[in-house]
């Protein structure tokens, strides 16, 4: 029978195991797609859900990982989390800790989509200010768009007005998560798509420069893929 590792062993292992997992090219392949991790090791992501299958689904050994600051063990907890055991407050932490797409876009599309709280975090994230605060509200619509499937077309409709409000906000990362959910709509079924059109077409004759970049990005979209 092999001993029970405790807690802190089991953080001491994984970041062991990332350590000799990182590489120089993966490390230089975070610049390379505009991802800015001051504490990163250089890790595919293909190795970290090899990691992440080995541990399992363990929510202590998740928070854990995100207390150690390192950007792979922060993208370790998306596929270590235990959804139905995040809590709201959890998600509020980790959210504010958010300083590149990439850990944004991991836990909103494998983790925050899948707890009680995601439709609630949605419309909280989208009253606040921060970059990737607001990215993640986008980034979680987006991945709800994707994976909830027994959410109501009532819902998306609430969350193209967001879209609308916020598609003006030049902030790169936050006119991508915008783009990206108004997509996502639209890919869901046909009736949303005619609204998320209509939507962009909106946008695409606004005034502002990145509400006519979301919008004619999304139009190019739905022509190519009409439901």
């Amino acid at each position: 029978m092999q001993p029970v590792c405790s807690l802190a062993q089991q953080v001491n292992s994984a970041l062991s195991w990332l350590r000799d997992a990182a590489t120089a090219h993966d490390r230089a392949n975070l610049a390379r797609f505009g991802i800015t991790a001051g504490n990163a090791l250089g890790v595919s992501m293909a190795n970290i859900q090899v990691l992440a299958k080995r541990l399992g689904r363990n929510q202590e050994l998740a928070a854990a990982l995100w207390e150690t600051g390192c950007y792979e063990a922060r993208m370790l907890t998306a596929f270590v989390a235990e959804p139905a055991r995040v809590t709201p407050a959890q998600m509020d932490r980790w959210c504010r800790d958010f300083d590149n797409w990439g850990i944004c876009d991991t836990l909103c599309f494998k983790l925050f989509d899948r707890t009680p709280h995601a439709w609630d975090k949605v419309e909280q994230w989208n009253g606040q200010s921060e970059e990737f605060v607001k990215r993640a509200a986008f980034a979680l619509l987006a991945s709800l768009a994707l994976h909830d499937k027994k959410a109501a077309d009532g819902k998306f409709l609430q969350g193209l007005v967001k879209i609308e409000r916020s598609a003006g906000d030049e902030r790169n990362f936050v006119k991508k998560g915008v783009n990206w959910a108004l997509r996502s709509i639209g890919r869901r079924n046909s009736a949303l798509q005619a609204a998320a059109a209509e939507v962009a077409g909106r946008l695409a004759n606004s005034p502002q420069a990145s509400a006519r970049w979301v919008g004619k990005d999304a139009l190019r979209e739905f022509a190519k893929h009409p439901r």
